[in-house]
């Protein structure tokens, strides 16, 4: 997705009726707000981009949007502080989405440009990048390898009846699984083996492994071939889903104050399933950005989430994603998601070809 595409993918609403002064007061409330987490008063807003009133005229333009909806006061005496509906507001009026600046530019590219090895590894490295950028907690789920035809298969001896079973994928995922034998595998029939083995399922992918290779004419190898194709059924049952790599999880213990919400949210990224089923829904629903309980996942109702499709030659193959406090930076988040899901659907089309 190109980065001028980010304002109408976050839109819901076309045009939500603030004039423009209204407009620029709460632009100045958002984003005082994401950068001192305390309530905004009016002198702060008075001199803002766009604003240039009294911070009378500021104070009531104010409190109608509290009434509105848009700004909430947590305190008598306090300032006012965005709600979900002031920080939708603001997501969908962005004119761009925000840049990284020159240091996290090149922050990126470097990463890429020396993300080489197993593809787990650099997802999951990837996921620490995004965190490291924003300082929120990074989601990234990696292509799921079930339809990648199989490149190479191995047959690597751990000891006199143990080897280990790894198979390399065409989009660069590498899978392993222990092999155990009845009896002694001499080294050279594990090779001849690990050779059969390769030459019956290249090609196939992990999800369509035929239900046994022909006959060697050598019964040591046949046996020790079928006992490889079995550990790869393992493989083909355990890893055809989706990937989810989590990169700075402790990062939302200081987003908030109540011990109760960093549990909840923690416990919430524990469990795989949900974190991708969040993921793909938000994406479904054709937004960039859910806020609060926009996202429908009531644990969650504190936290916005941010979520950028990877595409690797066309197709989407995955997917990066931010999950932070409500008051997180959007431009920021957005322009982070952005460039490390193009640079990574780059280098997974990379993979693919070589």
């Amino acid at each position: 997705m190109a980065a001028h595409d980010h304002a109408s993918r976050t839109a819901t609403v076309p045009d939500d009726g603030l004039d423009q002064r209204k407009a620029a007061i709460l632009t100045a409330v958002v984003n005082e707000y994401i950068s001192s987490a305390q309530p905004v008063g009016s002198q702060h807003v008075a001199g803002a981009p766009g604003v240039n009133v009294s911070s009378a005229t500021v104070r009531a333009e104010m409190v109608a949007l509290e009434g509105e909806g848009y700004l909430a006061q947590p305190h008598t005496s306090a300032g006012r502080i965005p709600t979900d509906k002031g920080y939708r507001f603001f997501v969908d009026h962005l004119t761009q989405p925000g840049t990284l600046d020159a240091a996290r530019r090149r922050q990126v590219r470097d990463f890429f440009d020396h993300a080489h090895g197993e593809i787990e590894d650099m997802l999951e490295r990837t996921s620490g990048l995004l965190a490291d950028l924003t300082d929120c907690t990074a989601m990234v789920v990696g292509p799921a390898h079930g339809p990648a035809p199989v490149r190479s298969v191995q047959l690597v001896s751990l000891g006199s009846r143990v080897a280990l079973a790894v198979v390399v994928l065409a989009d660069g995922t590498v899978e392993k699984h222990p092999v155990e034998f009845p009896d002694d595998v001499p080294d050279t029939t594990l090779a001849t083996a690990g050779q059969h083995l390769q030459g019956a399922l290249r090609d196939h992918s992990l999800d369509s492994l035929p239900d046994a290779v022909g006959p060697t004419g050598d019964p040591q190898v046949d046996a020790v071939a079928a006992a490889g194709l079995e550990a790869l059924r393992v493989v083909s049952g355990a890893g055809t889903g989706d990937q989810l790599y989590v990169g700075g999880p402790s990062r939302m213990a200081a987003a908030f104050d109540a011990v109760d919400t960093v549990r909840s949210v923690l416990t919430i990224l524990e469990q795989q399933l949900v974190v991708v089923s969040l993921l793909r829904d938000v994406l479904d629903r054709g937004l960039s950005v859910a806020i609060g309980t926009e996202h429908g996942f009531e644990p969650l109702a504190s936290c916005a989430i941010v979520v950028v499709p990877v595409s690797v030659e066309g197709g989407t193959s995955g997917t990066v994603g931010l999950l932070g406090p409500t008051r997180m930076n959007y431009p920021q988040a957005l322009a982070a998601a952005q460039a490390v899901g193009e640079q990574l659907g780059a280098r997974l089309g990379e993979v693919a070809r070589s």
